[in-house]
């Protein structure tokens, strides 16, 4: 009987102790007063030198300005996406952040479950009813979207220039009137990057053709640099003096292939001159660090709201870059239609396609 007490005691002590351990890598919750934000990264994850690394660069600037404590998520496949949302709203945190359209339906679930907790949607797709109508998101989850096609359009537009010019710096070309546009995931969202750049082609060269061509129609389709270079060596080979990418991590594959045929690239979501320099004419950047952080400070003063947020040029959500890394690729000319064409645009002179 003394053994068996002995033994029980022993059991009941390991018992409470175990109550106090953590296993090592698990999550912890929220403590304290600052704001605990989290975000679930997209396909690509952090280093994908775009997408992810500006909502990275946004929450980072959150912790520095804000003081905010946040918890970054970066899944694998499938359900490892809903797991990860689903982990950061029971913890109990302030702000849930998706990158990526993939993250829709589970962020709009959440938001009904967890009506107390702020959710956001980088990219979130919206749904219309059988009229046709725009389905608004939940009360608490911000549908934080980009008017890419501005912005693509402007890039189409110095695409076309561009591959007209006999010489750029100390590049010099076979002037043509063929650009290229390698896209990731064959999907709506992707649509819009083309359908705004062959409206900027078309807008200065009438003559012009675009060779576009997908990477596949999965999500994987955004994080295989290996076919985003097949893609663009046969675009090059067949001609064409300027790709413009929209497909995350595989861009990379097409910056390669620029170097390897001295020819050049457009970057897309951030400045990616470092990923290729002297091969990057430009790059269209959306404002995903901007719209991270100001999601981030509204739930910190208390501002926050659901509904729908366009992103577009008159915001400075989208743009392209212009500074003394590709001064020398974009003649002055070209440069000052660029901007003529992005004030037309914001004024509503110009109206760019969303779709192809």
């Amino acid at each position: 009987m003394r053994k068996l007490l002995l033994v029980i005691g022993v059991l009941l002590a390991a018992h409470v102790a175990l109550l106090f351990v953590q296993p090592s890598g698990a999550a912890q919750a929220p403590t304290g007063d600052a704001l605990d934000v989290g975000i679930v990264f997209d396909v690509g994850g952090r280093g994908d030198k775009s997408f992810n690394d500006g909502a990275y660069l946004g929450a980072e600037r959150a912790e520095r300005e804000l003081g905010a404590r946040v918890r970054f998520i970066e899944p694998g496949e499938g359900s490892d996406r809903e797991a990860g949302l689903r982990l950061l709203a029971a913890e109990g945190m302030d702000l849930v952040i998706g990158v990526g359209f993939i993250f829709t339906d589970d962020l709009t679930q959440l938001a009904r479950e967890y009506p107390n907790t702020a959710f956001a949607g980088v990219d979130y797709a919206l749904a219309t009813d059988a009229q046709g109508n725009v389905v608004p998101p939940p009360d608490n989850l911000a549908a934080l979207k980009f008017r890419e096609e501005q912005g693509s359009f402007l890039v189409g537009a110095l695409a076309a220039l561009v591959s007209q010019q006999p010489q750029l710096g100390e590049r010099r070309y076979q002037p043509t009137r063929r650009v290229g546009f390698v896209g990731g995931m064959d999907i709506p969202l992707i649509h819009k990057f083309e359908a705004g750049y062959r409206a900027g082609v078309r807008h200065v060269c009438p003559t012009c053709t675009v060779v576009s061509q997908y990477a596949g129609v999965t999500p994987e389709a955004f994080s295989n640099p290996g076919r985003g270079k097949e893609l663009a060596l046969s675009q090059f080979q067949s001609g064409v003096n300027v790709i413009f990418h929209a497909s995350g991590s595989t861009g990379l594959g097409v910056f390669e292939a620029a170097r390897a045929t001295r020819k050049l690239a457009i970057g897309v979501d951030a400045d990616q001159y470092e990923e290729a320099p002297g091969h990057i004419l430009t790059s269209m950047v959306k404002g995903v660090d901007a719209a991270v952080f100001d999601a981030i400070q509204r739930v910190q003063r208390g501002t926050f709201r659901g509904g729908i947020y366009q992103l577009g040029l008159a915001e400075q959500g989208v743009g392209y870059v212009y500074d003394a890394n590709n001064r020398a690729l974009v003649p002055d000319a070209v440069r000052a239609r660029l901007e003529a064409l992005k004030d037309s645009i914001i004024a509503g002179h110009i109206r760019v396609p969303t779709e192809r």
